[in-house]
C-alpha cells in the first residue's frame, strides 16, 4: 500500500489506537485496546487527529516527489559520460 492509497481518517484512527496502547499505564494497570475508543471520541478531538494525519500524509508524499526529482538529474553509477 502506498500513501497516495492511505486516507488521512485511517491514519488518524491507527494512530489513536496505537497511542491509546502505548499510553497506557502498564505499571498500575493494563488496559485493552477497546475498538470502538475511536467511535466515542469527540468529534472535535477526531477532525483534529484526521486533519493532522493529512497534513503528515502531504509532508511524507512531497518528501518522496523531491527525493525522486533530485535523483533525476544525476546518472546511475557507472553510466555518467565525462566529457572536456
Amino acid at each position: 500500500m502506498s500513501i497516495q492509497e492511505v486516507s488521512a481518517e485511517q491514519l488518524a484512527e491507527l494512530f489513536h489506537r496505537y497511542h491509546q496502547a502505548l499510553h497506557s499505564d502498564l505499571g498500575s494497570r493494563a488496559t485493552k485496546l477497546d475498538a470502538d475508543a475511536w467511535e466515542q471520541m469527540p468529534q472535535q478531538e477526531k477532525t483534529r487527529l484526521v486533519s493532522a494525519a493529512r497534513l503528515a500524509l502531504l509532508e511524507l508524499t512531497s518528501r518522496a516527489a523531491e527525493r525522486e526529482n533530485s535523483r533525476r538529474y544525476f546518472a546511475t553509477p557507472g553510466e555518467a559520460e565525462w566529457g572536456c
